[in-house]
């Protein structure tokens, strides 16, 4: 069996390790010039970590990251609504990952080139279309000037090309644009002093104005760490279609950004401060679409943010995209025929990431915080009295058991 991958994505990659460590042969295709380690900080949760680990990665993404130690959930003002142990701490085999989106990215792609040879990434090659009859599919790939570069042929092919896939397009011509809510991001990194543990992760704020802050790396001296930073912000009613192309190539603007900052107090930490220290930062609308009625047509399926992308919310779009990649590879070694594969795939990831899409847009487990903020948008002076410990539990232990990461040892706090 062969597989055509498009996109070199954290999807796309890990999907070409896990085939490869089952003796299925594939072949990836990006349309950018390289696989760039581009990107922010982001989460990797610890049941997408375990099939990392499982795969040899473990001690290189450990070199690259921090291990998340504990998280907490604050109002816009700074009160506690929620605080857990994380990852090892949680109960978990495995850590939660804090890393750089780029070097989580650059682990698994310096992985694919050593165990898969260069050879079988071929950038600058744009899918343009594909076809496919009862042997296999072709598909045909293009470069910027809309010249014929490659023609792939293969058993199967796999969209992981992200929140604009071509193959989902091709699948789902009437889909239209990717929907918007109305929030707008802004994500930076900067070197800055340790606060808390060193290893702590802040979400500050609901769904409709959120600051989140947490070390992603090293930093340049043992008292500072490379620190992430996220503000989530609504600034529309997502009644029209999102602004601008979702993309990290966008440069944030401070005089725009600075004013919905001034809305947060975070006290365990100088947010506003480390904003402003950041050289530059990005910016995109917060965009998803929504759960497709089917993924797989024949010969072709979707993966990862192509199939199922969602609002940055709980920590679980790359996560969810590689734990697609293990339920595919595990039955394509075991399926006796592709399609068959293919469908079984769709059968088991499909209505579990559709659930994630449809939780994400409610706030996912830090609607919690949305919960609280609602009962009690001035403050509160004990958040048991406004919103008790067992319906907070019920909203953030929910939502990771609908995500599959509860962790089987929690310590109240």
């Amino acid at each position: 069996m062969k597989a055509i991958i498009v996109g070199g994505g954290i999807g796309g990659l890990t999907t070409a390790l896990m085939l490869r460590a089952r003796g299925i042969d594939c072949e990836l295709y990006e349309q950018a010039d390289s696989i760039r380690e581009l990107g922010v900080g982001i989460n990797t949760l610890p049941h997408a970590i375990r099939e990392l680990a499982q795969l040899g990665l473990l001690d290189k993404l450990d070199a690259a990251a921090i291990r998340t130690f504990e998280l907490f959930y604050l109002t816009r003002h700074g009160q506690q609504v929620w605080h857990e142990k994380r990852g090892l701490d949680a109960g978990h085999e495995v850590p939660q990952f804090s890393i750089h989106r780029g070097r989580l990215q650059g682990v698994i792609h310096q992985a694919v080139i050593e165990r898969l040879g260069p050879e079988k990434i071929r950038t600058g090659c744009r899918l343009g279309s594909f076809s496919q009859d009862e042997g296999g599919v072709s598909a045909y790939f293009f470069d910027r000037s809309g010249a014929h570069v490659h023609t792939a042929r293969g058993d199967i092919l796999i969209g992981a090309d992200g929140i604009h896939s071509k193959v989902r397009e091709t699948l789902f011509p009437e889909e239209g644009p990717p929907c918007w809510n109305g929030l707008m991001l802004w994500r930076g990194a900067r070197d800055w002093p340790v606060f808390l543990t060193g290893k702590s992760m802040i979400i500050a704020g609901g769904l409709n104005a959120k600051a989140v802050i947490y070390p992603i790396a090293e930093g340049s001296s043992p008292a500072t760490r490379l620190t992430n930073w996220a503000v989530l912000v609504k600034i529309g009613d997502g009644s029209s279609p999102p602004p601008r192309r979702e993309d990290w190539s966008r440069l944030g603007s401070r005089e725009e950004l600075m004013p919905h900052v001034a809305g947060f107090s975070i006290p365990q930490v100088d947010f506003a401060g480390l904003i402003r220290a950041t050289p530059e930062f990005w910016e995109y609308p917060c965009c998803d679409r929504d759960p497709l009625p089917y993924w797989s047509s024949g010969r072709v399926t979707l993966l990862g943010d192509a199939a199922h992308p969602m609002y940055p919310v709980g920590s679980n779009g790359a996560s969810q995209a590689i734990l697609d990649a293990r339920c595919l590879a595990d039955l394509l070694s075991r399926a006796e025929h592709p399609r068959a594969a293919l469908a079984a795939y769709e059968k088991q990831r499909l209505p579990m990431t559709a659930d994630i899409v449809a939780s994400n847009r409610r706030g996912g487990p830090e609607g919690v915080i949305d919960a609280v903020e609602q009962l009690a948008p001035q403050g509160f002076g004990d958040v048991d009295s406004v919103l008790p410990y067992e319906q907070r539990e019920a909203i953030v232990r929910g939502y990771a058991a609908k995500a599959g990461f509860a962790a089987r040892v929690v310590a109240r706090s």
